[in-house]
C-alpha cells in the first residue's frame, strides 16, 4: 500500500505539487537520518547528509523509473550522500574499536542494564550498533531495523547477494561480542541467527 501512495506523490510531485513532495519528506525523513546517523555517527552531519538526500531525490525524481521501491531508491541515495560526507571528511567520526571498550565501561553498563525495561533495552542495543563501524552498523539497521530482504540491501549497497549475507555474518559476530559484555542472553540470540 505504501508503495502504490509513494507512486501517487511522486506522479503529483512530477505535476508540480510541491505539497506532496512534504508528505513524501514525512513519510521518509525518520527512516532517513536514522542511517545517516548510523553511517556518521554524528548528529549535525547527519541531519545535513538528510537534508542533501531529499535535495537530490527531489532533483532526480524523474529518473526514478518504479524499477524497486521508492523506500529502497531513497535509502541508496542516502547510501551514497553517506559514502560521500565521510570521503569528504576523510576521517571516521567516533568509530570506537571493540576492543577499546574498556572493563570499567562493560561493568558499568552491565549494571545500568539490569534495571533496564524493554524499550530501554532496545535503545541500549542501538548504541551497540553504533560502536560498530558505519558500514555495519548501516547493514544491521536494514537489516533488523527496516526488515530489508538482502536482495533489496544488496540494490542500496551495490553488492551481491551473497556479499550482502557475508558482510552480515560477520556484522553479527562483531556485534554478538558488544553484546556479550551489555545484553542479556535472549538478545544475543536474536541477533545471532540468521532470517532466511
Amino acid at each position: 500500500m505504501t508503495t502504490n501512495n509513494d507512486q501517487i506523490l511522486i506522479n503529483q510531485i512530477k505535476h508540480g505539487d510541491t505539497n506532496a513532495f512534504g508528505q513524501l519528506v514525512d513519510r521518509y525523513k525518520d527512516l532517513v537520518y536514522t542511517l545517516a546517523i548510523r553511517m556518521l555517527k554524528n548528529r549535525e552531519e547527519a541531519e545535513e547528509v538528510s537534508q542533501d538526500t531529499f535535495i537530490k531525490t527531489y532533483k532526480s525524481l524523474d529518473r526514478f523509473k518504479g524499477d524497486s521501491k521508492f523506500s529502497t531508491w531513497i535509502y541508496r541515495v542516502a547510501y551514497n550522500t553517506c559514502l560521500d560526507r565521510i570521503k569528504k571528511n576523510r576521517k571516521h567520526l567516533n568509530d570506537v574499536a571493540i576492543n577499546e571498550v574498556t572493563t570499567h565501561q562493560v561493568q558499568t553498563i552491565d549494571n545500568a542494564l539490569d534495571k533496564l525495561e524493554a524499550e530501554e533495552r532496545k535503545e541500549a542495543i542501538k548504541h551497540c550498533i553504533d560502536k560498530l563501524s558505519s558500514e555495519d552498523s548501516f547493514l544491521l539497521t536494514l537489516y533488523y531495523y527496516e526488515d530489508l530482504s538482502l536482495d533489496e540491501i544488496s540494490e542500496i549497497v551495490g553488492m551481491t547477494s551473497n556479499a550482502i549475507k557475508v558482510k552480515l555474518f560477520r556484522c553479527r559476530k562483531k556485534l554478538a561480542t558488544i553484546l556479550t559484555s551489555h545484553l542479556e542472553p535472549e538478545i544475543i540470540e536474536y541477533y545471532g541467527r540468521e532470517r532466511k
